[in-house]
């Protein structure tokens, strides 16, 4: 999938959600593959309303069984790492975080990469329902078979400074 093509995609599933952007949010509308060109099962797309020196809010879309890689965000210039709140909005995701592994759990990692996905607690969203994500934890997540739309409210977000599992993650 190019991103021009993923960029449209997530802006019409938003749209079909209720969630109304405005034109410069749209040309915002960020599609990350991490640099590992595998849009269609390894990528995110968002778009962020507000990031600043207290806090962030952002929409996140996940198509069919896409996954965004496990990281965490670390503590910066002092501070502790990034603290954030996902409540899922449309479809399911499938949220791991470290913790004791679940057992029968709903996915498995991308194939090809299964060494990168270490955590494996695993936190169940539906519509309306949300998790926290407490400081420095690390984490990954995957949508269930519709896609998800994830609103995400956080302390300040700095995704360049993200600490991936995967060592060829670019960010």
């Amino acid at each position: 999938m190019r991103t021009e093509e993923a960029r449209a995609k997530t802006i019409e599933r938003l749209e079909r959600e209720g969630i109304v952007l405005r034109g410069d949010e749209k040309e915002r509308v960020e599609v990350a593959d991490f640099g590992l060109g595998r849009l269609g099962e390894i990528g995110l797309q968002l778009v962020v309303y507000v990031n600043n020196s207290r806090y962030c809010a952002k929409e996140m879309v996940l198509f069919p069984h896409q996954t965004c890689p496990e990281h965490c965000h670390p503590p910066v210039d002092g501070g502790e790492g990034k603290m954030e709140t996902f409540r899922c909005r449309h479809g399911k995701v499938y949220l791991y975080v470290e913790g004791e592994d679940t057992t029968g759990r709903n996915c498995d990692p991308p194939a090809g990469n299964e060494e990168y996905y270490t955590v494996g607690r695993e936190i169940a969203l539906s519509p309306g329902d949300q998790f926290t994500i407490p400081a420095s934890t690390k984490h990954w997540f995957q949508a269930g078979s519709s896609g998800a739309v994830i609103s995400e409210f956080s302390s300040p977000s700095r995704d360049e400074l993200d600490v991936f599992t995967n060592p060829a993650i670019e960010r």
